[in-house]
Parts: C-alpha cells; structure tokens; sequence
C-alpha cells in the first residue's frame, strides 16, 4: 500500500481494516473498521474527503475520487461518502458521490458526481450512474445510461448481505497472508 500525504491531509485507516498491497491512498482519506480496500484500488482525496464506512469494501481495481468545491456548484463539492457494509465490485468508478449503508455498486459500474444511492438499493454491473441521479431504497437499476429495473426482492438483499459478511471473512484471511 501507498499513503500519500497531499495539501496537509494525511489517510487515516482503522487498525482493523484491511488495505492490500498495491492500493494507493492519497490525501483525505478516512477507512472504518473492518472495512476492506482490495489489491490495485486507487483512494484519491486530494480535492475533497473520502469516508469509508465499517465493513465495507472496495473490489480490485477501482477507483474513488472526488471533486472540490467550485462556483456556483455545492458549497461542499462532491465528497465520496460510502457507508457502513456497501459492496463495490471490481473495476468500479466511483466519484464525488453518496453511497448509503448497505448500497451495492456492481463491477465495472460508473457512478458519477453528486449521486446517491440510498441504503439497501444496487446499481447493477456496467451500469452507468449519470451525474446528480439517485437511487431509491430498495431499488436496482441498470444499463448506460442507468435506469430503474425493479424492486429488489427479498434473495437480493439476501445476497448482498451475503457478500458483506463474505468480504469481512476474506478481509481477515488476506491480512493473515501478508503479514505472513
């Protein structure tokens, strides 16, 4: 792992979390505990905060950024805040946006500044999620541009929650292996 200080912030990182080797973490970045950042992620707060919440994580290969605060544009930017237990598949995009507890964002999935998706909702794999747009609860969406499929059902989120605890385990094992 690389941590790199930019404009006076340094990341910060639970001692129980796990980053991999190869993940970059750069600026104001802040990961939870039992949260998870997977091997070749790129973390770049250097224009505004990232917050990761507990027992999340960040699959291979993704990559969060941010955007700062700009004139006639939201007084705070566009942080990337994610939640407690979100799930982010590999290869996914995620910048300047809200991801609420239990959000799950499918591999190779875009989701772009100034969207939200709500807790419990999930943006399908490859789905772009185009600037400003928001997720219900409870809802899956698709496609590129993204757009509603149907509610989730009950193996849905079945499943996600599946994948949290899956990825907490796995955490565990990794850190084991490279300290090893």
């Amino acid at each position: 792992m690389t941590k790199i200080p930019f404009a006076g912030r340094a990341p910060r990182i639970d001692p129980s979390a796990f980053v991999a080797p190869g993940a970059v973490l750069i600026g104001d970045v802040e990961i939870g505990p039992e949260a998870s950042v997977w091997y070749n992620v790129v973390l770049r707060g250097d224009m505004n905060r990232i917050r990761i919440g507990a027992r999340s994580n960040i699959q291979d290969g993704s990559v969060v950024h941010v955007d700062p605060a700009r004139p006639g544009g939201p007084d705070d930017g566009f942080p990337a805040l994610i939640g407690e237990e979100v799930l982010i598949g590999h290869l996914a995009m995620v910048h300047g946006c809200t991801l609420h507890d239990r959000a799950f964002v499918g591999l190779g999935a875009i989701v772009m500044d100034g969207c939200v998706i709500e807790s419990d909702a999930m943006l399908a794999a490859g789905a772009m999620l185009t600037q400003g747009k928001r997720i219900p609860a409870g809802q899956l969406w698709a496609g590129r541009p993204a757009k509603y499929v149907r509610e989730l059902r009950a193996h849905d989120m079945e499943r996600m929650h599946e994948g949290v605890a899956h990825y907490a385990a796995l955490r565990r094992r990794h850190m084991e292996a490279v300290k090893g």
